[in-house]
């Protein structure tokens, strides 16, 4: 990303300062686009659910035919050594990743004989608690399983999401609410989303066209353990535009309020600072 400062980069079994060079002109991950990474946080002295994001850059790496060098208990130790250079209140962005080193004879099949493997570590501040974003329609879809491999974590997925991006904004939204093939709602453009209608939490199904996130599963806990109702359900445009609330869900931020829709706008309702409480409650339990 090397969108933050002070960063230091895990490669070839020890850490360096700086935003190491890694990967080469030749390798499989450069020119045919088989990289997988993943997302975790330190924040606030502690590292949520840093065990499953490492597990599931593992399981990424699987999904896109390469086989995963460093165990997840590695992998949690590793970060656990470089974040020890940084200051107790620092935020920091935590990205394992991996990609293909050889392709078979055509090239295109990435080999198991070996893959890339590296952990960039970045100092980027969360966003304030009073940060909230507008999402707008996109013409832009997600893809489905049968398409992409969109049941990994993987780079290639991602230029779809930046004309996504690139098209709302330009129309003045923050964000695109994005629809499945089907014309269902899915996510936003860079995160999980919730509404929220008559007290009770919905969010989009998971039917293979996006990451059921490791936040928003968090977020699931937390709210039913708190006595709310929840329904993961199918979603449309329709939907959002008769909800109470909105807010978002990623390991960037943890939750993002969303104060509008095209032209329906929303206030920050309880229920999401109620899940914002909810998740800091916990996650500080687990320092």
């Amino acid at each position: 990303m090397a969108t933050g400062t002070n960063i230091r980069t895990y490669f070839n079994g020890q850490w360096h300062d700086g935003d190491a060079m890694v990967m080469r002109a030749a390798d499989h991950g450069a020119w045919l686009g088989s990289t997988v990474f993943d997302g975790a946080r330190l924040a606030k002295g502690v590292t949520p659910d840093l065990r499953a994001h490492c597990a599931r850059v593992n399981a990424s790496a699987k999904a896109l035919m390469l086989t995963p060098t460093v165990s997840t208990d590695d992998m949690v130790d590793m970060v656990r050594e470089g974040l020890s250079a940084y200051g107790a209140d620092s935020a920091v962005y935590i990205r394992p990743m991996y990609w293909g080193i050889l392709g078979d004879a055509t090239a295109i099949v990435p080999q198991a004989d070996e893959t890339g493997f590296a952990i960039s570590l970045e100092e980027i501040p969360m966003a304030p608690e009073t940060a909230s974003v507008t999402l707008g329609k996109t013409r832009f879809r997600r893809p489905t399983l049968d398409s992409a491999v969109v049941n990994a974590k993987a780079g290639s997925l991602y230029p779809n999401n930046a004309r996504m991006l690139a098209e709302v904004r330009n129309r003045g939204f923050g964000n695109a609410l994005v629809t499945d093939a089907m014309g269902n709602v899915a996510e936003s453009a860079t995160a999980n989303v919730f509404m929220v209608k008559d007290g009770e939490v919905f969010t989009p199904i998971p039917n293979g066209t996006f990451l059921s996130g490791i936040t928003r599963a968090r977020h699931l806990a937390n709210l039913r353990a708190d006595g709310v109702t929840c329904h993961e359900t199918v979603l449309t445009y329709a939907d959002f535009e008769q909800a109470d609330e909105v807010f978002l869900t990623g390991n960037m931020n943890k939750i993002t309020p969303v104060t509008g829709f095209e032209d329906v706008t929303y206030q920050v309702g309880p229920v999401t600072r109620r899940a914002r409480d909810l998740y800091w409650d916990w996650a500080l339990s687990e320092r």
